[in-house]
């Protein structure tokens, strides 16, 4: 083997690593971010981060963006409604 095919492997093996460690990291994001921001159904985002990742990309980003909105609490129909006026 000579130099330039050495050269090839280490290219080849360190791109190959560096995919695998960014696929890691995108799968693992949403999950961490609505862990981290204690969302209603962190595991479920989790669970969609790495399903929409192996399953074309497509929905990742959707998934990412649940990780962010949370549901609002839910209130009672007579504290949030106002009086009439007089």
């Amino acid at each position: 083997m000579s130099g330039l095919d050495i050269f090839a492997w280490v290219v080849l093996v360190v791109l190959v690593v560096s995919t695998a460690i960014v696929v890691a990291f995108m799968g693992a994001l949403p999950g961490a971010v609505a862990r981290k921001r204690n969302h209603p159904w962190a595991e479920a985002v989790a669970v969609g981060g790495w399903v929409t990742l192996f399953l074309g990309f497509v929905l990742w980003p959707v998934v990412l963006i649940w990780a962010y909105v949370d549901v609002p609490a839910k209130t009672s129909a007579i504290a949030t409604r106002e009086a009439p006026p007089l």
